[in-house]
């Protein structure tokens, strides 16, 4: 009866503040497979603490509320492993969450448990877990803490490695939303070949092929009423196929990925309850030998929105989302360049492509100097896909955004560009070392951001984006870095200056001062005071200031975060 009750717990939702108790005694479970199987074998445990504490101040200059007098988003990860078996869990404390994940977010309990044994060719996985398949076009579960992602699956997981250069992949769960699990099943499978394993001419002339393949599907007894208009309901499907086929070849220097992906017919409130297919296409190459390297991609979707739920009070944000479809734009990591970040259009469709070439120029020469210099170019640009709609369908009055709803949608010219540009990003980077001790990086950016498509409000922004960081190492444990930025742009909320100076102590403190300084407006100072201390596995840092609103980007899933003034203290130790 307990063995009973504790398989119940797995497969039933997670409470929002109970369960904790439940839950730990569930891993407590899981770890006495660990205990026999490896019983003569070393079994090791590692595990993470990361704890996000503040204490948060009114600001009515920038917008900011104190919501509670503290709030804290604080994770534990353990791990046991040995050789056979390994066991894992988390707890995660939300209660009373960092601006920005409250709502769903808030709750507490240990949402990750897994038990995972290996026995020659098998891996089997029981639990939690996440998982990629390709690209992820049609299936990627991962944990993204800074964006609020946790979409695991709760089930089972089966890898097989029946001879050299095969993997197969098969696995079936409930994925997480928040503090709970969609009612929905999903289930898949993988396959990738090295073909190069079984071709000895491959192998020889080292050159690695792959093939593979993946069928994903999603089973859901939506019951959700929804009309197209006052008289037609959407009957969901029960079943939702998806499938995806990829080749890459590497050789030498040279590197090349096709992969497409098709979704069948999947009304939803993303795509405003249409029964058209979904796919996306990518072709992918580049080029990397030592001083030159080259990068091509281009990329075509078109209603791949892909959920575990098509229930619209579920599905709305980056929660629920199965496929994932990455943004062929750069990630930036200065301040400015960051501030419009594309958040991939996956529901409507995108016509994308980047360029990127990077050049290193030789010590010693005309343009390398006496310690050599490196250049980069990158270029990005996403378009709408054509989409003729038929107007003469019927206007539903009761929901405006449902017009096409319960129809195709609308027909598309696969190499056909839409008239709207979602997003441009050109940029050069330049980094040279001037002296033995003098490292300097300068970067122009020329920008165009939907912010109407993007955010729903606005219209195109372009900004010119200037930046210059430059570090100097007084010896080898003291070194000061220094960044200056500034944003040119006649539209949206105006001009930006950005400053910052850290100083580095190895190999304990760093203390970092910055700025971001709103220029031709209110004149507003976004100002920021950190102290940082690392010692062995320990990491700690203090601050205090202000946190501009905007939104948090990451491969093209974003998350908003509001504005938020107050003293800040984290925590990160490893074992």
């Amino acid at each position: 009866m307990i063995i009973k009750r504790i398989l119940q717990k797995v497969f039933s939702p997670l409470p929002h503040r109970e369960g904790v108790g439940e839950s730990l005694f569930l891993f407590s479970f899981l770890l006495l497979f660990v205990s026999p199987a490896s019983a003569q074998d070393k079994v090791t445990l590692t595990g993470s603490i990361q704890s996000d504490i503040m204490l948060p101040q009114n600001d009515s200059i920038i917008g900011a509320e104190k919501t509670e007098d503290l709030v804290t988003n604080t994770y534990v990860t353990l791990q046991l492993n040995s050789k056979y078996v390994d066991a894992g869990a988390r707890l995660e404390y939300l209660e009373h969450p960092m601006p920005g994940y409250e709502g769903d977010f808030k709750g507490w309990g240990v949402p990750h448990f897994y038990v995972k044994g290996r026995l020659g060719m098998a891996e089997l996985t029981a639990g939690t877990f996440y998982e990629q398949f390709g690209s992820g076009f049609i299936l990627r579960t991962y944990e993204e803490r800074s964006l609020g992602i946790d979409n695991s699956l709760l089930g089972g997981r089966l890898v097989l490695k029946p001879t050299d250069g095969v993997t197969v992949k098969l696995l079936s769960g409930k994925q997480r939303r928040y503090w709970s699990w969609n009612k929905s099943l999903v289930s898949g499978a993988d396959v990738e070949v090295s073909l190069d394993e079984w071709i000895p001419s491959l192998k020889k002339s080292n050159t690695r092929l792959m093939i593979g393949g993946s069928w994903v599907n999603r089973y859901e007894n939506n019951e959700e009423e929804i009309f197209v208009d006052p008289f037609h309901k959407v009957n969901f499907p029960k079943y939702v196929n998806a499938w995806d086929v990829r080749v890459s070849l590497n050789h030498g220097p040279w590197s090349v990925l096709a992969e497409y992906a098709q979704k069948g017919d999947d009304p939803s409130y993303a795509n405003g309850y249409i029964f058209r297919k979904g796919s996306v296409a990518m072709l992918s190459g580049s080029y990397s030998k030592k001083g030159l390297s080259i990068l091509l991609q281009a990329k075509r979707s078109d209603n791949m929105s892909f959920k575990s739920t098509g229930n619209a009070s579920k599905a709305i944000g980056v929660s629920s989302s199965i496929g994932h479809l990455l943004a062929f734009t750069q990630d930036h990591t200065y301040t400015l360049a960051a501030k419009y970040p594309y958040a991939t259009q996956v529901a409507d469709g995108e016509w994308a492509y980047q360029a990127e070439v990077g050049y290193n120029f030789k010590r010693n020469t005309t343009l390398g100097g006496k310690y050599g210099m490196t250049v980069k170019m990158n270029y990005s640009l996403v378009k709408a896909i054509d989409r003729k709609f038929d107007d003469e369908l019927p206007f539903n009055t009761l929901a405006g955004s449902m017009k096409y709803g319960g129809t195709d949608g609308y027909s598309s010219s696969f190499f056909k560009w839409g008239g709207q540009t979602y997003y441009q990003d050109l940029n050069f980077q330049l980094t040279r070392k001037l002296s033995k001790d003098f490292k300097l990086f300068l970067m122009y950016m020329n920008q165009r951001y939907n912010k109407g498509k993007i955010e729903n409000h606005g219209g195109m922004v372009h900004n010119d984006i200037f930046v210059a960081d430059g570090k100097y190492q007084f010896t080898p444990k003291v070194a000061l870095r220094g960044e200056l930025q500034y944003m040119e742009s006649t539209d949206d909320d105006g001009n930006w200056l950005f400053g910052l100076l850290e100083l580095s102590l190895v190999p304990h403190w760093m203390i970092t001062l910055s700025d971001e300084y709103r220029v031709n407006k209110e004149h507003v100072h976004y100002y920021m005071a950190q102290v940082t201390f690392t010692t062995g596995a320990h990491r700690v840092q203090l601050g205090y200031g202000r946190e501009i609103d905007g939104y948090n980007c990451s491969g093209g899933v974003c998350r908003y975060v509001p504005a938020s003034k107050g003293l800040k203290l984290s925590y990160n130790y490893n074992f």
